[in-house]
């Protein structure tokens, strides 16, 4: 009698597979800033116009290269002319500047705060922002004069629309439950104007705000134009003339330089006084 003997292997325990690599997923978010990250453009675009010059790609009586308008723009500081029109413009853009934000914010709580102020005032500045401002200057020349304080005027004209209509839009944009929250609480009117209108307006007026110190720049270069003696506007006059294409390019980057500046300015005293909101650009 034959015995069958039967053998059983078992199979040997497998190691558990590991779970499948998860992709991670991309941020939405547009990342950190880079540092001096506003610079880049205007520096690759230098960069561009001097490679283009060095390599005979512009013609030299129209473009001048970067560095003769540097040649140019050392010759007129040295001899005093490029430092007096500086700072005559300075003086009448910070003039008109300071005029039209007064007004733009005053106008703006008066008619944010009153159904009565929005009554008499929006409509108005709304029919004022129709009109273009620079089309106002010969009326103003009639009305104030040549001098410098239509220039001023005009400026201020220019800068307190924006500064209106954003204030204004923030103002009537703020949630009405605080409001119904303030009337709960018992908040005086100062205090509700304190804490509730201010910090709910302020990012529409930063907007504005930068909005205006753009149209002040924009606004000088053509009212220095007319009937000026000093200013840089006056001085691209001039150098366009005698055909001084490297001073009008000089007049120009000035204006951009400040331009940059005063912008960069206001998003340093934004990004402080709005440092509580969390925000892509935070």
């Amino acid at each position: 009698m034959s015995a069958v003997t039967t053998t059983t292997t078992a199979a040997a325990p497998t190691a558990p597979s590991a779970p499948p690599a998860r992709r991670r997923r991309r941020g939405l978010a547009p990342g950190r800033p880079l540092p001096a990250a506003r610079l880049i453009g205007p520096l690759l675009l230098l960069a561009l116009w001097a490679a283009a010059s060095a390599a005979g790609r512009l013609d030299p009586a129209a473009i001048p290269a970067p560095w003769t308008v540097l040649r140019a723009g050392v010759r007129l500081w040295t001899d005093g002319t490029l430092s007096t029109d500086v700072l005559t413009s300075l003086r009448r853009a910070a003039y008109g500047f300071a005029l039209g934000l007064t007004a733009g914010v005053l106008l703006a709580l008066a008619s944010g705060l009153s159904r009565t102020g929005e009554a008499l005032i929006d409509g108005t500045v709304q029919l004022n922002r129709a009109i273009p401002t620079l089309g106002l200057i010969p009326l103003f020349i009639l009305w104030l004069g040549i001098g410098e304080t239509f220039k001023i005027a005009i400026i201020a004209i220019v800068v307190y629309v924006p500064v209106y209509l954003n204030t204004h839009a923030a103002l009537s944009g703020i949630d009405s439950r605080f409001v119904e929250l303030a009337e709960v609480q018992g908040l005086t009117r100062y205090r509700f104007i304190r804490q509730i209108v201010i910090p709910g307006a302020l990012p529409g007026f930063f907007v504005g705000l930068r909005l205006g110190v753009t149209g002040s720049w924009l606004g000088l270069v053509v009212l220095e134009q007319i009937n000026a003696t000093s200013g840089l506007g006056y001085l691209m006059f001039q150098a366009q003339n005698y055909g001084q294409t490297d001073v009008i390019l000089v007049g120009l980057a000035v204006y951009g330089i400040f331009g940059l500046v005063s912008d960069s300015a206001v998003r340093i005293v934004e990004r402080r006084a709005l440092s509580w909101r969390r925000t892509l650009n935070s």
